[in-house]
């Protein structure tokens, strides 16, 4: 059985793992306008995983005899200067969702929740891919700058596809 301060936090981290997907969705769209399919891809991928970051978390509140309880959806910021905006953006949301899951472990120690320092270990590991991967895209455009270079970033970026993690336990 979770603490309902437990609860609260995963609650709270779902609603923060929706808005992520939000964010990345609109970025989507800003690249599409720009004529950047790769770059467009990688964010719509990228929504897809915090969508089941958040369907995981989601169920494992349910699983446990909590509730999920949602939250509002902010509106992400719409416009960007251009690719590397995107990216520096991506990188400060990821470092700030990283703080907010390692506060969950912290309070899952605390709480005396072994099952919930389990589970929330996953996302711990994923943190570091996801605040890798922007860090090295960032690292790219940096060195090609606006020109041929970046269309080949953004074809490589084009390749990336959505695979289901293997501790996604979606529930029907």
């Amino acid at each position: 059985m979770l603490s309902p301060k437990i609860v609260k936090a995963i609650n709270h981290q779902i609603n923060r793992e929706l808005f992520s997907g939000y964010l990345y969705l609109g970025m989507s769209s800003a690249a599409t306008s720009l004529g950047l399919m790769g770059i467009a891809n990688w964010f719509f991928v990228q929504m897809q995983e915090e969508m089941i970051h958040a369907r995981m978390m989601f169920d494992y509140v349910n699983r446990q005899g909590g509730r999920p309880l949602l939250e509002s959806i902010e509106e992400p910021p719409q416009k960007y200067a251009d690719p590397k905006a995107m990216f520096k953006k991506t990188l400060e949301h990821e470092r700030e969702v990283t703080k907010l899951i390692n506060n969950i472990v912290s309070l899952a120690r605390v709480e005396n929740d072994h099952a919930t320092e389990i589970f929330y270990q996953f996302f711990v590991t994923e943190q570091i891919e996801e605040e890798a991967n922007p860090l090295d895209i960032l690292r790219k455009l940096e060195l090609v700058g606006d020109g041929n270079g970046l269309f080949l970033l953004d074809k490589e970026l084009g390749m990336r596809v959505f695979t289901l993690p293997s501790q996604a336990q979606i529930q029907p």
